[in-house]
């Protein structure tokens, strides 16, 4: 058997503090795989995917009810017990014992501390580019102040955030070209958008979304890179620009370019690439993706994440599918003989939790790597 007895979660987001019936929870549930907070069609339940069999697989039994209960059975339960309580309980079941948060998504989310309290783990920060630049654009009221500021802003958050995070600089920022724009570019860029940009208006320019982006290089933390459902293959230029600079670049939801994201791990010294959410999506079919990933990546380079927004089903959810994914195919690998058992047990320990130590600089054990 291999073991995997402690987790690092190296994205996720904090869970709701609301009660939720069915038709909310639902709502979240579709979110996470990969649509907006909305119900399902007419007629159908997004219960009936792999997620939310995976939902009902593992996380009855963590109230105390049987496995594979009907969902409104499960919601009255988790009722029952109170929001409170039941997070209580799922999240300490998880055995994760760190959380690394993205605090970037507005809604009524716990914030790294209430996670980790809640989870009885510790929690860090990561802070989301995009949002900062916009609080920054929000208090700035010339171009020169908004760039002096935009610099001091992501600099200063690097003081006690564990890393950096973007969604919309990825997909827009890195479009053109991957190295850093001009002075006179970004100048001419903040000053558009500034103009044209009504209240509380989203960073879109693609200039200053790339600037963005180089300032987090320099910032020394690093940098978490949403490539979604996008083939990762469009950052090779960022990371071609960015190796030797000293920030490592961690490719996140690659999902279904798992294999090319694996690729780009292999092919630069400071890319990194999470399982994240793909796991959870891909339920009873998640061994099979896992071995794809474990065809093209150093198993250094693989980081354990939920990727989980909102419910905290979904953390427990990642994490025993990642252990199940990764017990059947490592195992099997041992039963095979082309692996020993020492070494399995040394590789799934990196995966869980010591690329993510080290990658991150987080204390405590990191015994994995350990010949």
């Amino acid at each position: 058997m291999i073991d995997t007895p402690s987790l690092v979660d190296q994205y996720c987001h904090g869970v709701l503090r609301k009660e939720l019936g069915l038709g909310t929870f639902e709502a979240h549930l579709g979110a996470q795989l990969g649509g907006s907070t909305t119900l399902p069609a007419a007629g159908t339940t997004f219960f009936d995917t792999q997620t939310g069999f995976a939902v009902r697989r593992w996380c009855p039994p963590l109230l105390g009810l049987e496995p594979h209960c009907p969902p409104a059975r499960y919601l009255a339960r988790r009722r029952e017990l109170g929001v409170a309580e039941a997070g209580r309980r799922l999240l300490r079941a998880s055995g994760i014992a760190t959380y690394l948060v993205d605090t970037g998504l507005p809604g009524d989310l716990t914030g790294p501390a209430e996670l980790g309290a809640a989870g009885a783990a510790e929690a860090h920060e990561i802070v989301r580019l995009e949002p900062l630049a916009e609080q920054v654009a929000d208090t700035s009221g010339t171009v020169e102040a908004f760039l002096a500021n935009l610099a001091e802003a992501v600099h200063g958050a690097a003081v006690h955030a564990v890393a950096f995070a973007s969604v919309t600089g990825v997909r827009q920022g890195l479009t053109d070209a991957p190295e850093p724009p001009g002075p006179g570019e970004v100048r001419g860029a903040a000053g558009r958008w500034l103009a044209g940009r009504p209240a509380g208006g989203r960073l879109t320019d693609p200039v200053l979304l790339r600037h963005l982006l180089w300032i987090a290089v320099t910032a020394g933390r690093p940098l978490q890179l949403h490539t979604g459902d996008r083939d990762p293959a469009s950052v090779a230029g960022f990371a071609a620009a960015t190796a030797g600079l000293g920030a490592d670049l961690v490719l996140l939801h690659s999902y279904p370019y798992h294999r090319a994201a694996a690729h780009l791990t292999g092919a630069h010294p400071h890319v990194y690439a999470d399982l994240g959410p793909v796991l959870a999506h891909t339920g009873a079919r998640a061994a099979a993706v896992l071995a794809e990933v474990l065809e093209r990546a150093p198993f250094g380079k693989l980081l354990f994440s939920s990727g989980a927004q909102g419910l905290p089903e979904l953390h427990v959810v990642a994490a025993s599918v990642f252990r199940n994914a990764l017990a059947r195919v490592l195992g099997e690998w041992v039963m095979d003989g082309a692996w020993s058992r020492r070494d399995a047990q040394r590789v799934a320990a990196m995966i869980a939790a010591d690329n993510a130590r080290r990658v991150y600089r987080l204390t405590g054990p990191a015994v994995g790597a350990r010949w």
